[in-house]
């Protein structure tokens, strides 16, 4: 709770580098790398009864709201949305348990809120749930907090909740720097206007997309994404796109601008962090095989 008590606003920041992210439809919830949006910003509310209950209002109002909603059939994970509820009650509620220099948010029933990576509709979705072996890590979240609450008063130990009338105030914000929120600060500077900077992105945009078996390309239909990547090694990309994806083993490759064959990366990237655009390989895949016996692998 030390990274609430003394905060009106803060961002998320999950595994993937990415933050939670308010959708305009008032409904969704899902991950964007677009932290200086003010989808990312979420009032914080400390619940009365409670010393470790949180609730997180955003931009539109809303809550962050733990569903009984599965997320895909079959699955563990169930929907986190935005809700105004006319009843303030449970599904609400997040109980922030500290891991180090991170947090996890823990639901009333023990389920934790988890950033989705892998494929779509896996991708950027947020569900919560008990995490696997394998997603421990994606539980864990980086606060970064945008506006701090300042107690002028010297027998008040912690602010009040805000109350649910309160409106959020919609105006634009700057993420490298933090807001103090009160009118009546005596001439002194308090130690507590910090300014918190998230990290610097550096490195380079790299678009890519999932190859069809046989290595076709529908142009006007093909789903491309992108990520920021800092290095400069093909094992070190190959490594991070297995990690984004959830693929194993998947193969890197460049489409040449002469005959639009595929070819595997090889060694290092391109010098001065240019933008790349690459195709992703499925070890299982008949293009892989032919790859494979043309001896490009």
């Amino acid at each position: 709770m030390d990274f609430f008590h003394r905060a009106k606003a803060v961002r998320l920041r999950g595994h993937h580098d990415k933050y939670l992210h308010a959708d305009e439809d008032e409904e969704t919830v899902t991950l964007d790398r677009n932290g200086s949006s003010k989808n990312a910003k979420w009032i914080v509310e400390l619940v009365p009864e409670f010393d470790n209950i949180i609730r997180l209002r955003s931009c539109y109002g809303t809550y962050l709201t733990a569903s009984n909603m599965p997320f895909l059939l079959g699955a563990t994970g169930r929907k986190v949305l935005q809700t105004l509820p006319s009843r303030l009650d449970s599904s609400l509620e997040w109980e922030p348990v500290r891991d180090g220099a991170q947090v996890r948010l823990k639901t009333r029933y023990g389920n934790f809120l988890r950033g989705n990576g892998g494929l779509p509709p896996w991708r950027n979705s947020v569900t919560h749930d008990v995490p696997h072996v394998t997603s421990q890590e994606w539980v864990l979240w980086d606060v970064d907090v945008v506006e701090i609450l300042v107690d002028v008063s010297a027998d008040v130990k912690k602010p009040a909740a805000l109350p649910h009338s309160d409106s959020l105030d919609s105006e634009p914000y700057t993420p490298s720097a933090v807001s103090i929120n009160s009118s009546t600060l005596s001439g002194q500077e308090s130690t507590d206007s910090s300014v918190y900077s998230p990290p610097k992105i550096e490195g380079r945009t790299i678009y890519y997309h999932i190859a069809e078996d046989n290595g076709e390309v529908d142009d006007e239909n093909v789903q491309v994404y992108s990520l920021i990547f800092k290095g400069n090694g093909v094992e070190e990309l190959t490594h991070k796109f297995e990690e984004e994806t959830g693929i194993e083993d998947v193969i890197v490759c460049t489409r040449s601008p002469l005959n639009g064959k595929l070819y595997p990366l090889r060694l290092q990237l391109p010098p001065n962090n240019v933008m790349m655009q690459v195709v992703l390989v499925l070890p299982s895949s008949k293009l892989a095989n032919d790859l494979e016996e043309e001896g490009l692998l």
